[in-house]
């Protein structure tokens, strides 16, 4: 009869803390991120003027005017973001409020 030890119990590596990706994200990528997609923007832009010269006849509210294509456009716009910004404010407002107040 030979004498049989029981195998020793395998050691368990203690868990390694998650090591930083050198790759990931940070705010400079994102900054570079945001730089390159505000130069494609730019070069749409200035494509979309330097294609819509034409003079366009303007009236609004009384007013009455020429103006190149592109800009009444753009100025169209902008208004609609400004418009859509406020509305959204006076929303988010409302939602703080409510919030603050408990619910109602």
């Amino acid at each position: 009869m030979t004498d049989q030890t029981p195998d020793p119990e395998p050691e368990v590596a203690a868990p390694t803390p998650p090591t930083q990706d050198p790759l990931r994200r940070s705010r400079t990528s994102g900054a570079w991120t945001a730089v390159i997609i505000a130069a494609v923007l730019l070069v749409l832009l200035v494509t979309f003027i330097a294609q819509n010269t034409a003079d366009v006849h303007i009236s609004f509210l009384g007013w009455d005017g020429t103006a190149p294509l592109a800009v009444a456009l753009l100025i169209a716009t902008v208004g609609g973001i400004v418009l859509t910004a406020a509305v959204g404010t006076l929303r988010i407002w409302q939602l703080r409020r409510r919030v603050r107040r408990g619910g109602h």
